[in-house]
């Protein structure tokens, strides 16, 4: 099955139709879309920028920036409508929470699918560049403060807060309420996975209480934070927040995955957590945080699977997620080293996952598995053919990073001997 076609706000057809209902939504006589620019990142949904003219009403004048964000071609089990995010979202910024302002949100009767309308924040929020490039957001000790004090102020939401009664409390605890939706989510898959239900057994075995429930944002983390000149303007991607264990975020952020190859920077690989710690206002507790730590990366692993197998299936070929599939051996592997040092007491290093782990004995039974070194080759040969040679410069180097990341993989593969 092949994916539901991009929104096309070229189409003039489209951008009338969304012309009108924006007018209608900010009580204004007219809008009309000036420009309209497609936004890269994430995986889910799709967004652009539109800058638009209102005809009187309370944003009548100059253009006003605003971001369109709409509901993609496929969905994670865990994440929530558009509705439910900007139900979310709204609550947080009412809190105070630096927070796009969420405007207006719309069922699928103007676009043929869900959008919601925010505010457009100026900034830069693409993880591999706010790690490799210090002079963005400013000192990265007053950055990561920063963070952690936006942290602190979305956990002063918890249940009982209006307008977010619908969402569920966790049952019987976070801990336990996440292995089993894991453990479920891993059990639908046809492949074994013996290295993550043995990370969910530890998780089971060692799952801590929960003195508190707040509001978890679920994906805080490098590549959800836009900052700009004075650090952090605004947090970015509401769509799984749910009630937690305060220390599930802390986790996230922690986790390898997201230190974008800084791995000796744990805050998200922009620096020391003690820095985090200074604007959170506490201390977090080595061992419940290693915990949360390997929640983070049995999730991560989780999710590949799913995003992997969108793209093997057919149902949405595309080099991105091929590649988010290709690494839950490097999770599993980064779990395993975790749990080992937690046994030891020593927490916050785990496993150098740039290195590709050893070749299978000869002896072993050869795995199945549509992700292999060659499916990924293929995967960019049809980015570089399609994506990349008709339009070069600008939006395209972020697919050229994806190619090339995926032919390293498939060499170091090869390199190995883990390829057949």
């Amino acid at each position: 099955m092949s994916a539901t076609p991009p929104l096309d706000l070229a189409d003039e057809a489209t951008r009338d139709a969304l012309a009108a209902w924006l007018a209608a939504a900010a009580g204004a006589g007219g809008a009309r879309i000036e420009d309209s620019t497609p936004l890269t990142g994430g995986a889910i949904h799709q967004h652009w920028r539109i800058d638009v003219a209102f005809d009187g009403g309370p944003l009548g004048g100059d253009a006003v920036a605003l971001v369109l964000r709409a509901e993609g071609d496929a969905t994670l089990e865990e994440s929530h409508s558009v509705e439910q995010e900007f139900a979310i979202a709204r609550v947080a910024f009412e809190a105070g929470v630096a927070v796009p302002e969420p405007l207006w949100q719309c069922d699928d009767a103007v676009l043929g699918r869900a959008f919601s309308i925010w505010r457009f924040v100026e900034g830069v929020a693409a993880g591999h560049l706010l790690v490799r490039d210090e002079t963005l957001g400013g000192p990265r000790p007053a950055l990561l403060a920063q963070i952690g004090a936006e942290l602190a102020r979305i956990q002063t939401i918890e249940p009982g807060r209006a307008g977010l009664d619908w969402l569920p409390v966790p049952e019987p605890s976070p801990a336990l309420a996440a292995v089993a939706e894991y453990r479920a989510a891993l059990d639908a898959h046809p492949r074994p996975r013996p290295a993550l239900e043995w990370g969910l057994r530890w998780l089971e075995r060692e799952a801590p209480e929960t003195e508190r429930l707040v509001l978890v944002h679920s994906d805080y983390r490098t590549g959800n934070f836009i900052v700009g000149e004075g650090g952090l303007r605004g947090v970015l991607d509401w769509e799984f927040a749910r009630w937690g264990d305060p220390l599930d975020d802390p986790g996230w952020l922690s986790a390898r995955a997201w230190r974008f190859n800084r791995y000796d920077r744990r805050a998200g690989g922009l620096g020391d957590l003690a820095d985090f710690e200074r604007g959170y206002g506490r201390a977090l507790p080595p061992r419940a945080l290693h915990y949360w730590e390997v929640m983070a990366h049995i999730r991560w692993a989780v999710i590949a699977i799913h995003q992997g197998e969108r793209h093997s299936s057919g149902r949405q070929p595309s080099l991105e997620l091929a590649l988010t599939g290709r690494i839950v051996d490097e999770i599993e592997l980064e779990i395993l080293t975790l749990i080992e040092e937690g046994e030891r007491g020593e927490y916050g290093s785990g496993a150098d996952t740039a290195t590709a782990p050893p070749p299978a004995s000869e002896d072993a039974a050869p795995a199945t598995d549509p992700l292999d070194g060659a499916a990924l080759l293929e995967a960019a040969r049809g980015a570089l053919i399609d994506d990349l040679a008709p339009h070069v410069p600008g939006g395209q180097r972020y697919a050229l990073l994806m190619a090339d990341n995926a032919m390293g993989i498939a060499a170091r593969e090869l390199e190995a001997g883990a390829s057949p």
